[in-house]
């Protein structure tokens, strides 16, 4: 069955071309969709007056930590963290250690929701729960399909807790990429000795994939990088030939300097800016210079919302980087080019989101990326289609019960918190 959008305003995501239309949205494979003046004699799933409404295509997230969910609002830490690393090991490598599979199920969900509702129908996840490592990524996928969301997925593997967590999480990502589309996670270089590298890129070899690695974070990384290996993070993860895959993601690139900038631009691999994170940690900043045209967006589990992400990045990139209107779209748009390219599925045209965008001035395809920096939020979005089939209506989850999901999740953010305690 279809999905008719009647009387839609279509923005092409590519040209921001604005099309008068009726839209055909179908559930095939294929994930087409079809403008058309005929709509008599067709039987549709469901039927949208789209009437002073805007139809694009939806957003795919580029990194994301799900399990982060149940953090919101938390106690705060028994000691205050004075850098970056005390930060890991005082907030989020004590939350993942507390990770049981209801927590997992109930951050999953929480984000499948938030995702949905922000119009991002597609999500590249990296995910770390190290006392449940086995099965954790078939939660969160099971999680993103009630939800209606595509997903890219991976573990962290890490040395950080020993050679038998590092082993259980190669088995976790070995198992999981033998039976779905996934990536190699690794955490950051200097948590990952030489030997789990060889293993990753044995592994990466065997199942054609790439790895979703942090890197260059914080100072620290390259810190522990020069003085243990000799070289700095992109040189060392070059030389194990990650930089090869176009499916592979580096997460942050902040402190890499000018050779390395180069390395990546000459490589086939993609870079994932996550401003809000990068502020919110004081890390630094992002800087695309010398990196090329392969940057994407990402939220780094601080939200869920790609529109939001694109907005910051435009106003912190204004004192730290050279961006404008158009490569700020550009990048909130290669996700799309990244999935694409390394024939991921699950982000086909049929992926639409629909606004409710109430302009107080004309938007038209010559101003529509300053309406999308300066009026768009995600507040406006009305309606989500994905792979064809409607799992936002009228500002609802249309798949699952919210309020039962919130409740749950609400239970095991409560238990989270009382083990954070002890």
């Amino acid at each position: 069955m279809s999905i008719l959008l009647k009387n839609a305003t279509y923005v092409d995501w590519k040209t921001l071309e604005f099309k008068q239309t009726n839209i055909i949205v179908n559930q095939e494979i294929s994930g087409k969709i079809e403008f058309t003046n005929n709509i008599e004699n067709n039987n549709f799933a469901d039927i949208i007056d789209c009437s002073n409404l805007l139809v694009t295509k939806s957003f795919a997230l580029g990194h994301h930590h799900a399990y982060s969910a149940l953090a919101r609002g938390m106690p705060a830490p028994k000691k205050t963290p004075n850098n970056f690393n005390e930060i890991l090991q005082y907030i989020w490598w004590n939350i993942d250690k507390l990770l049981d599979k209801e927590m997992i199920e109930a951050s999953a969900l929480a984000t499948a929701i938030a995702c949905a509702k922000a119009g991002s129908t597609f999500v590249i996840d990296h995910h770390s729960s190290q006392n449940h490592i086995k099965g954790s990524l078939q939660i969160l996928a099971n999680a993103f399909e009630k939800v209606g969301l595509s997903h890219l997925l991976c573990y962290e593997i890490s040395d950080r807790d020993g050679a038998k967590k590092t082993k259980q999480a190669f088995e976790e990502t070995e198992s999981y990429l033998q039976n779905n589309q996934a990536l190699i996670g690794l955490h950051a270089s200097f948590t990952l000795g030489d030997n789990s590298l060889k293993t990753a890129q044995n592994l990466m070899q065997k199942y054609n994939s790439g790895i979703h690695i942090h890197v260059a974070e914080d100072k620290y990384d390259q810190t522990d990088s020069i003085n243990k290996y000799g070289k700095r993070v992109v040189e060392r993860l070059n030389d194990f030939g990650f930089l090869n895959s176009s499916k592979t993601i580096l997460a942050h690139c902040l402190h890499i300097d000018d050779n390395e900038r180069d390395i990546i631009n000459k490589s086939n691999s993609f870079v994932v800016q996550n401003t809000e994170s990068n502020l919110n940690n004081q890390v630094g900043n992002f800087n695309s210079a010398g990196l090329g045209n392969n940057i994407m967006f990402g939220t780094d589990g601080m939200h869920s919302d790609m529109i939001k992400s694109a907005q910051f990045a435009y106003f912190a990139g204004l004192a730290h980087d050279n961006i404008n209107f158009d490569s700020m779209y550009a990048r909130l748009r290669n996700s799309h080019n990244y999935l694409s390219i390394n024939n991921f599925e699950g982000d086909n045209e049929n992926n639409l989101v629909i606004l409710d965008y109430d302009s107080p001035t004309q938007i038209n395809q010559n101003n529509f990326l300053g309406h999308l920096i300066f009026g768009i939020n995600s507040k406006h979005i009305k309606h989500v289609i994905s792979k064809g089939k409607l799992i936002v209506e009228d500002y609802k989850i249309k798949n699952i019960n919210e309020k039962e999901v919130l409740k749950f999740t609400k239970e095991q953010a409560n238990r989270l918190w009382q083990k954070l305690k002890i």
